[in-house]
């Protein structure tokens, strides 16, 4: 029997007018349409042949995913904030990098396919991210999956040390 399922992502930071603001996506397709509060995340994505057990494999699916689900790059180091579980049970390995988007900003997502509607025989694909916004503290904790907001606090402290 095999344990959770695993997956990595980045928290993006950065300091506007002196005050932290995090970049946070939106997950497409129909499921999530309508959904705003509670429905957001770090861009992560799940292990692929990478070795759940190395620091170094997650922190490349980390950055892997980051780009994937937006087109943004982090060159510099990632700072570890811990991992979190998600009510599926998947683990989530977060990681912090200081970034930010530039002017303009739309997220380049990759697609997944899906039948829809539901045994309708017809199948469309969707962005894997259909947004992606920085938000300030305060309004991350809301619009983050509950069980991802522990990732804000981390950084959080991570930056006042």
């Amino acid at each position: 029997m095999s344990g959770p399922k695993e997956s990595a992502g980045v928290l993006l930071w950065r300091r506007r007018e002196g005050a932290v603001e995090v970049l946070l996506v939106h997950p497409g397709g129909p499921y999530f349409a309508k959904k705003d509060e509670g429905a957001w995340s770090i861009p992560k994505g799940e292990l692929e042949g990478e070795g759940p057990w190395d620091a170094a494999a997650r922190e490349a699916c980390a950055r892997r995913e980051l780009t994937e689900e937006t087109g943004l790059e982090v060159a510099g180091p990632l700072v570890a904030l811990g991992e979190v579980r998600l009510k599926s049970r998947k683990i989530v390995h977060g990681y912090a990098a200081e970034g930010g988007v530039p002017p303009g900003f739309a997220p380049r997502s990759n697609t997944f396919r899906l039948e829809w509607p539901p045994r309708s025989g017809r199948f469309a694909d969707f962005p894997e991210v259909d947004r992606a916004e920085m938000f300030d503290v305060e309004a991350a904790r809301r619009k983050l999956n509950p069980a991802q907001a522990p990732f804000v606090d981390r950084l959080l402290a991570r930056l006042a040390e």
